[in-house]
């Protein structure tokens, strides 16, 4: 059964609000709209169980339980134990923390390798344990392309090495990189992985067991919920690294590397994103485990998008004012296609903000991937990307407003 666009829209109230009536939303690698069962759940937890949780009165205990309940059912759904998945203010944050525990653990010599791919947020932190004499080694694109080649990791592994950063897929090039075969290639050199998977979640949430990294990290802004960012750390590395939190959570998984401690409401609406996924999968006749339902969301998704992506990469690939970023294929391709034109990235945005398309321009916080493709990011590129509740009728659209700025 294919996606019920019809029914996926009328998850999102934001296709109801007249400021955003006849706007086709293209900048979803930014953030997604939020769905009805998140917003339901937030303005219940605001109205009704707004207090400190796990005291003994009914407001606080039904809080406490909501929360419990967002962490236990994403977990189910990304395969993994409830005590392995956290929440962060966000993935930038939860980043940081990570590194400070490895930095911690490794010692003087040792080294981590990094891509040029990556957003910042999975680059920099990681880049700045070379102050603690911590080797960075980089694992670079391909400079026309983009590509992160597996054959040119394998140069850089040696016994040195300790941990391995990279992204499922960038926000940039937009390419899905094969995080199982990466993760088995790591494993089997004895090499920790850390997967930044905030371009890539949005089209559908994996099975993180499958996949097979040690950390891997998202943010639910950008997966229909609200503002945070969600950390699952498998617990052979989690109780390996030392703890950031209060000393006496230590024992604790889910809290050692969360030390500002979690936003009670927001963590509690996360459990909304479950339960969409439940609807969609009930919708589409489909039941299962939590995980099979995950998987099940994830191939509707991914089916539908890969269908309206191909003849947007096929009219930018054959257009030739632009330069595509990334593959062609859609089939290797999450739905976020940047592409560079004779005008600044953010002149482009601008001028098809007026035909009712919302698009963004800059470096996206991809600046050393721009630099090693040759692109200034100061001109930077303009970025158009959807997600599954997107329309044919959209990427038309859309096309047709390519038209008058390119």
């Amino acid at each position: 059964m294919p996606l019920d666009i019809d029914f996926v829209r009328a998850q999102f109230p934001a296709f109801e609000q007249l400021g955003l009536k006849d706007q086709a939303f293209f900048e979803n690698a930014g953030g997604s709209y939020t769905c009805r069962q998140v917003m339901d759940r937030l303005t219940r937890f605001y109205l009704e169980r707004k207090v400190q949780p796990e005291h003994p009165f009914e407001a606080s205990q039904l809080g406490a339980a909501e929360m419990n309940e967002a962490r236990v059912r994403l977990a189910a759904i990304l395969n993994v134990t409830p005590d392995e998945l956290s929440f962060g203010p966000s993935t930038t944050q939860n980043t940081y923390v990570l590194s400070q525990a490895f930095g911690q653990w490794m010692n003087a010599g040792d080294a981590i390798i990094v891509t040029n791919q990556d957003h910042e947020a999975n680059s920099g932190p990681w880049r700045r344990l070379a102050d603690r004499g911590i080797e960075v080694r980089e694992w670079r694109v391909n400079p026309e392309t983009g590509h992160l080649d597996v054959d040119t990791l394998s140069e850089l592994i040696d016994d040195e090495v300790k941990l391995l950063c990279f992204p499922h897929c960038s926000n940039v090039v937009g390419e899905v990189n094969p995080v199982a075969q990466i993760c088995a290639m790591a494993k089997a050199a004895g090499i920790y992985t850390c997967v930044d998977g905030v371009s890539y979640a949005p089209h559908g949430l994996p099975n993180v067991a499958a996949l097979g990294p040690d950390v891997y990290l998202f943010s639910s802004y950008k997966t229909y919920g609200p503002h945070q960012g969600i950390m699952v750390v498998r617990e052979g590395l989690g109780f390996t690294l030392p703890n950031q939190g209060h000393y006496f959570n230590k024992n604790s998984l889910y809290k050692r590397f969360t030390p500002a401690g979690p936003d009670h409401a927001q963590v509690a609406a996360s459990a909304g994103m479950a339960d969409y996924i439940d609807d969609l999968c009930a919708h589409h006749g489909f039941s299962g485990t939590p995980t099979a339902r995950g998987a099940h969301a994830h191939d509707l998704m991914r089916a539908h998008e890969t269908k309206l992506l191909q003849p947007l990469l096929d009219y930018v690939r054959d257009k030739n004012s632009v330069r595509l970023i990334g593959p062609s294929d859609a089939a290797q391709k999450a739905a976020t296609v940047a592409m560079v034109g004779q005008k600044p990235g953010a002149k482009l945005a601008a001028e098809l903000a007026p035909l009712g398309v919302m698009a963004g321009g800059g470096n996206f916080y991809g600046v050393r991937c721009m630099d090693a493709m040759g692109i200034d990011p100061s001109f930077g590129a303009l970025r158009v990307s959807f997600v599954h509740y997107t329309t044919q009728e959209e990427v038309k659209k859309l096309i047709n407003a390519l038209d008058c700025v390119l």
